[in-house]
């Protein structure tokens, strides 16, 4: 067994925890931004390919404590990195840290990618190039108030990126946030699903995905475990083999997307259709102020604008009051699900959620909204 961390959006830590034990981890351990965990390699894998919420799958190689950047130097120096990727694979460093004495961080990710090189030039007697764009090793590094813990990261590309999205609009959402929002407002497949505010189709594109059980991995990206010596092709190949078996043929699965930006409908339109999802969304252009529920009864999720500049603020000052009325007058028998960073939202909609949930989109705190409109009580 080894010891790995997944992290994802501060947030989904218990649906993460969820994914984990789905796929026979052990020892499963939440912390805030992610979960700590023992498996094996085909589990490893499996986590890579089919959890919808980490962000990335790092595999610990090294801890110790530390006082200065000298200590932190050797141990890197120390964890014998040619015994798991070739000096001709090019690689990068990344340093988090929480409450670390340090001055600079930079200072100590040059300290780790030198004590990494100077390894290989022991080792091997040439170092590995550096490449910050698209490295096929990542070493991250995390520290706390004095401790040090290395990585290597066994995701490659963050595991949000499916490999399926070719256009987006403004401030698209990350899939792995929009995947634990589809989660926790209850949505399953053959529920009716509306995104009235779809963008890029992010909601849409993750909802058509479970609905024929495609695995997120599955879309033919690349992972970091592939450059390392120990990857095995054959447990990888049984796995994705695995996966595209259990996929069901696309049909229409009751989702439906509009916009009221016909470039925006016209993105989720290329992105659904890249991925061979088209058939299982019906995507309009549209008003949500003026636009009748596609079904008596479902589930609604929407990421609205949320005003970075004052004149937008007014816009939407007007545009809450005008939502909370379409809600109530066309969405009666719906479970509404409103992500949004404005806490001001269910005072200027005028309705009161039953629910706030509190998520991260990056570094942008925000709150998921949940509103039940309930059938029958407004004339």
């Amino acid at each position: 067994m080894e010891n790995f961390f997944a992290t994802c959006p501060r947030g989904l830590e218990t649906l993460l925890a969820e994914d984990l034990a789905a796929i026979g981890a052990q020892g499963v351990q939440s912390v805030p931004g992610g979960a700590h965990f023992s498996a094996d390699w085909d589990a490893c894998y499996a986590a890579n390919l089919h959890s919808r919420i980490a962000t990335r799958i790092l595999w610990r190689v090294a801890q110790g404590r530390y006082a200065k950047e000298e200590d932190i130097y050797r141990l890197a120096y120390e964890t014998p990195w040619p015994r798991w990727f070739a000096p001709e694979r090019t690689i990068r460093v990344d340093v988090t840290a929480i409450k670390s004495p340090l001055k600079s961080l930079e200072f100590v990710t040059l300290r780790i990618k030198d004590a990494v090189c100077d390894r290989f030039r022991a080792d091997a007697g040439r170092r590995p190039d550096i490449d910050t764009r698209a490295p096929e090793v990542r070493v991250h590094g995390f520290l706390t108030a004095d401790g040090c813990t290395l990585y290597l990261d066994t995701s490659g590309a963050p595991l949000y990126q499916r490999g399926l999205r070719q256009k987006t609009v403004d401030a698209p959402l990350k899939e792995n946030l929009a995947a634990g929002i589809l989660r926790l407002s209850g949505w399953q497949p053959g529920v009716p699903l509306l995104d009235p505010m779809c963008g890029s189709g992010t909601f849409l594109t993750e909802a058509a995905q479970i609905a024929l059980n495609i695995a997120p991995g599955a879309g033919g990206r690349s992972f970091g475990f592939q450059r390392l010596k120990n990857f095995r092709l054959e447990t990888w190949k049984h796995l994705l083999d695995a996966a595209q078996e259990a996929e069901k043929p696309a049909r229409f699965a009751q989702i439906w997307g509009s916009d009221i930006s016909p470039v925006a409908v016209r993105a989720a339109l290329a992105n659904l259709d890249r991925a061979g999802l088209l058939p299982a969304v019906t995507l309009s252009a549209g008003d949500i102020r003026e636009i009748a529920a596609p079904a008596s009864s479902g589930i609604l999720v929407a990421n609205p604008p949320y005003g970075e500049r004052l004149s937008e603020q007014d816009d939407l000052v007007a545009f809450y009051p005008q939502l909370g009325s379409a809600l109530k007058r066309n969405f009666s028998g719906w479970d509404c699900h409103i992500l949004t960073s404005d806490l001001r939202l269910p005072k200027l909609m005028r309705l009161a959620p039953s629910r706030k949930t509190p998520l991260y989109n990056g570094a942008i705190e925000c709150r998921l909204f949940r509103f039940v409109m309930v059938a029958g009580s407004n004339r």
